[in-house]
């Protein structure tokens, strides 16, 4: 099931007292280091896997919940000092969901939405991840008021002086997949915190005509990137029928301006469907990611629900990708789930978080999309990993 070369298993798992919320499950044959679980009768699921690495070595990670038993407005942080081996959860974020974490001058800042499609909100933690601001107004993290907003755990950049990061909005009653892309940026020596310092993009939604064939086209959860000619591109999932593109929008230098053209910057991207974050290897000179890549013996489910199938894959020009080999695979297309994976370089390896859906011996999930559990991974060498 498992790619007896890419995959380290490590056979410690913290079961969070959260876990007895089903006595009978068995959760010794899921994939990873077990950093939460919830199972499927709560209709509470796990969304957004991030991490973060402190500068002392420890990880931070973090995940919120979503599913009908939930409120949408709210993120779980998590710490280990072993490298993952094992975890301690550190607090609960209310009135933050959709959101990543990243470091930042010496601290642990995390970015997202207020609650489903709410404000954009950014947070900041002085002593890795116990405690954190509070999103009150425009001088203490509030950036954007008002419904629509959205985004996931995405890769935060530094490029000519300023941090950038990729958002987006949908108007009120639009249907999903109605997303403008934008994006946001603020001076290197600036406080985060303060709206006053955050500049934005015009707003740009993936128009019909530019892919007629596709029944509902529309692009969402971008990664800001530095190309090799030093520009700036958000590289976005695209939601197609085939399932295997990703959209590329041009970025200004002075985060003012964002452009596209249908005929020259959507590309062919392994698992472009679903959520994906991309970093460059200054080692390599390469970009990597994570993506749910389609098998073709998958095709039973539309191409955004292909989660079974976790690659890496890598590009020198991010035009032209190839699979590097297969991470984690699992027959089970319909209720199994290795899926928006926020993931970091270590060394020679790479660490990574995911939105685990699995067997847990009392029925699973409720299908791949609504994952109950959050796992933590660890890749050796990944720079071997060739097909």
């Amino acid at each position: 099931m498992f790619h007896k070369n890419a995959f380290v298993f490590i056979a410690l798992s913290f079961l969070a007292a959260s876990f007895a919320y089903s006595q009978q499950a068995d959760h010794s044959k899921v994939p990873g280091v077990i950093i939460d679980y919830s199972p499927a009768e709560s209709k509470i699921y796990l969304g957004c896997p991030s991490i973060a690495v402190l500068p002392n070595g420890d990880y931070v990670a973090s995940h919120s919940f979503f599913g009908p038993a939930s409120r949408k407005n709210r993120i779980a942080v998590f710490r280990s000092d072993d490298k993952g081996k094992s975890w301690q959860k550190l607090t609960d974020l209310k009135g933050q969901w959709w959101s990543g974490l990243f470091m930042y001058k010496g601290s642990l800042c995390i970015m997202g939405t207020s609650h489903l499609y709410g404000d954009v909100v950014i947070r900041r933690s002085n002593d890795g991840g116990k405690t954190w601001t509070t999103p009150n107004d425009k001088n203490t993290g509030l950036l954007k008021s008002g419904k629509g907003y959205h985004t996931a755990p995405v890769p935060v950049v530094i490029h000519n002086g300023r941090i950038w990061r990729g958002m987006e909005y949908k108007k009120p009653k639009a249907g999903w997949g109605k997303f403008y892309s934008f994006v946001m940026s603020a001076p290197v020596d600036a406080d985060l915190l303060k709206a006053e310092n955050w500049t934005s993009s015009n707003r740009m939604i993936f128009e019909k005509q530019w892919a007629p064939q596709e029944s509902n086209p529309g692009w969402l959860e971008g990664n800001i990137v530095i190309t090799p000619d030093n520009k700036l591109v958000n590289i976005l999932r695209l939601n197609t029928d085939e399932g295997e593109k990703a959209a590329v929008i041009k970025v200004s230098n002075d985060g003012k301006k964002i452009s596209f053209d249908s005929q020259k910057d959507i590309i062919d991207f392994p698992g472009g469907a679903t959520k994906f974050t991309i970093r460059y290897d200054n080692v390599t000179g390469r970009y990597y990611s994570l993506t749910n890549k389609i098998l073709k013996r998958d095709r039973s489910v539309k191409a955004s629900l292909h989660r079974n199938t976790l690659a890496l894959i890598s590009s020198a020009d991010l035009k032209t990708w190839r699979t590097d080999t297969i991470i984690l695979n699992h027959p089970d297309v319909k209720k199994t789930g290795f899926q928006y994976i926020d993931w970091l370089f270590e060394g020679t390896d790479i660490i990574f978080v995911s939105r685990t859906a699995f067997d847990d011996g009392v029925g699973g999930a409720h299908r791949q999309h609504d994952a109950n559990y959050f796992t933590f991974h660890h890749i050796e060498n990944f720079r071997q990993l060739k097909k």
